[in-house]
């Protein structure tokens, strides 16, 4: 498919109500308000296209822009799309989600997460944490950095209170996913999370909550699910 033949299909699909819903949490125009769901029937159609997923990320097009990261190929997406991408991500479900989803699928996903937690840009430093939190979920243990992994989780015990409103929320998602993923830091990152308790995060105009790390570290815990790894960092 082209691009062109795409944002028609985007279009088609695209509804006002989904459109308020994200605009309550941060998407901005242009965008039709496309759900998850239906951008997968085009994916089916797609499969995967490195050229036709930079298209559609460069249209600024929130739509296009998820669909893009689903689509990508990470075995030929470098460091610079990845830099240009996170740059233009310019709200949490494309910075947290899609930028740090091909990531950390992607040979590039370390390195560009460890550079981009010391970004004073929020969104860039979201896309680090989240990157780093999504290596836990498709890396086996022995492919991790341990160690780096354990200075994190005392980083984000010392300084998490401290930091920006959506970095506050990754951070919490860090602790989360390497106490579930990763076995030989469960009972550490457990003891973080007791230390951080609950963290405030202002989640505008939205329902949403913090999830509170200790609780779903141990819901793993009691599901046996603890290192349980997944072949893609997408969903």
């Amino acid at each position: 498919m082209t691009k062109d033949e795409v944002m028609k299909e985007l279009e088609a699909f695209g509804s006002e109500s989904t459109k308020k819903i994200f605009i309550k949490h941060g998407a901005k125009e242009p965008f039709f308000g496309v759900k998850v769901q239906d951008l997968k029937k085009i994916v089916k159609k797609i499969k995967k296209d490195h050229e036709l997923s930079l298209e559609l990320y460069d249209t600024s097009n929130y739509d296009a822009m998820y669909l893009a990261g689903l689509i990508a190929d990470e075995s030929k997406i470098t460091k610079k799309d990845l830099n240009n991408w996170v740059k233009k991500a310019y709200w949490h479900m494309i910075s947290e989600y899609i930028v740090a989803w091909v990531a950390a699928d992607s040979p590039h996903g370390y390195d560009l997460g460890l550079k981009w937690i010391e970004s004073k840009t929020e969104t860039t430093a979201t896309a680090g944490w989240a990157t780093l939190a999504s290596l836990t979920s498709v890396k086996a243990d022995e492919d991790l950095n341990i160690k780096k992994l354990d200075e994190l989780l005392d980083r984000v015990g010392e300084t998490i209170h401290d930091a920006p409103n959506r970095v506050r929320y990754v951070m919490n998602g860090f602790v989360i996913a390497v106490g579930g993923n990763v076995a030989e830091l469960t009972e550490k990152a457990s003891k973080i999370a007791e230390k951080i308790g609950k963290v405030s995060v202002s989640m505008g105009k939205t329902a949403c909550k913090v999830p509170l790390a200790t609780t779903y570290i141990q819901k793993m815990v009691d599901k046996g699910s603890i290192g349980k790894k997944r072949k893609s960092a997408r969903c």
